[in-house]
């Protein structure tokens, strides 16, 4: 029974994988993304018995996952520390890859200094979802999440040209 139960969780799992990766992406750095992937994911395993299908499963998904990096987040301070002489060694072993990769990893960087609620925003509008969904997942109304956003992408951009001019 148990072999059905973890196959039924990754069948409902595997569409919004993705989504979980970019967040994942978008609030840890390199060394520390799988670890938040998995307390994502874990997060899920203990939520979806509580998913009653008022929404879509994949605002379910989006909800839970956001809230866990918050909360994983806040304990990011120790992890840093940890994680100072693994990211060296993946700055080294990624000298050399294709420029579009650079330019993912600066915008992931930028959007990595959001503070949290921004953050979420970006992703959840870079992951397709209608203002009124994101408004909904939020508690904001369609026209203060479109001006956010608007002024987050300004913010993505001018953080990444300030790195790209070493500013």
């Amino acid at each position: 029974m148990g072999r059905n139960v973890d196959k039924d969780f990754a069948d409902w799992l595997a569409p919004h994988l993705p989504m979980l990766h970019r967040t994942a992406r978008a609030f840890a750095d390199p060394a520390d993304q799988h670890d938040l992937l998995q307390e994502m994911i874990l997060a899920l395993w203990k939520a979806r018995p509580r998913f009653r299908a008022e929404s879509t499963a994949a605002t379910f998904t989006h909800r839970v996952a956001h809230n866990a990096a918050l909360t994983w987040r806040r304990g990011e301070t120790r992890r840093r520390l940890r994680g100072v002489a693994v990211e060296a060694e993946l700055v080294k072993r990624e000298a050399g890859t294709d420029p579009r990769d650079d330019l993912l990893e600066r915008l992931y960087a930028a959007i990595r200094q959001l503070p949290p609620v921004d953050r979420s925003l970006i992703l959840l509008s870079l992951d397709g979802l209608p203002y009124a969904e994101i408004a909904r997942l939020h508690g904001l109304s369609e026209t203060n999440v479109g001006a956010r956003l608007t002024r987050i992408r300004q913010r993505v951009s001018s953080l990444v040209e300030e790195a790209d001019h070493g500013v």
